[in-house]
């Protein structure tokens, strides 16, 4: 599926329900959404908004993202679950990206943000995930990180090591996530820990939606 099908597609999942008093139209709010959510930065997003002959800033933009409050459908029940956990960069300072899949939907359930990654803070991340999604049938697929796998025990959850397969589908969107995250200077730098969050919920959100 292209960018620009995924930019047509349902709008459903964007709920504008915190707009009071806004001067843009609310389907070009939501063009503004997507477009900043599907690949472009912000001030590509505000660019593409004045071919609509819309005229409003960066931070307006930024704003309407995460005034949306997006978060990830609940009540999933998968049947496999890929785990994936990497590095990403907030200003000068590093956080571990928790990223869980459904390699079946590649829809992702359950993402976050963590200044450190430790056996308590996986096992936290677990129990977020078992809260949202039933996975009492669920095969957890995870790599050779020894906590990872000391958790998923300690969480009473099944799990099968694999390389490559089904684990993959993780693995890309946490690539994606990298890349954005990297590239956009005008989201991420200076953004606190919980403004990424935020954005990373929408993605997931607007990926879920899309995908």
């Amino acid at each position: 599926m292209s960018k620009i099908d995924r930019l047509s597609g349902c709008r459903d999942w964007i709920d504008l329900s915190f707009v009071e008093r806004e001067r843009t139209p609310r389907q070009l709010m939501e063009v503004g959404i997507r477009l900043h959510l599907a690949d472009l930065s912000l001030s590509n997003t505000v660019q593409e908004m004045e071919k609509f002959g819309v005229d409003r800033s960066q931070k307006v933009v930024h704003d309407w993202v995460h005034k949306c409050d997006l978060q990830p459908a609940v009540d999933k029940e998968p049947n496999h679950v890929a785990l994936d956990e990497t590095v990403i960069q907030l200003d000068e300072y590093r956080y571990w990206l928790y990223t869980t899949v459904d390699p079946q939907t590649n829809n992702i359930l359950h993402i976050w943000l963590y200044p450190t990654t430790t056996t308590a803070l996986t096992e936290r991340f677990l129990r977020e995930l078992t809260e949202k999604h039933n996975l009492d049938d669920a095969m957890v697929l995870v790599d050779g990180a020894k906590h990872l796998q000391t958790a998923l025990r300690q969480a009473g959850l099944r799990f099968r090591y694999e390389k490559h397969g089904n684990r993959n589908s993780a693995e890309r969107i946490s690539r994606d996530i990298k890349r954005r995250t990297s590239s956009f200077s005008n989201c991420f730098s200076h953004a606190k820990p919980s403004t990424a969050e935020s954005w990373l919920h929408a993605f997931a959100v607007w990926h879920n939606a899309t995908n």
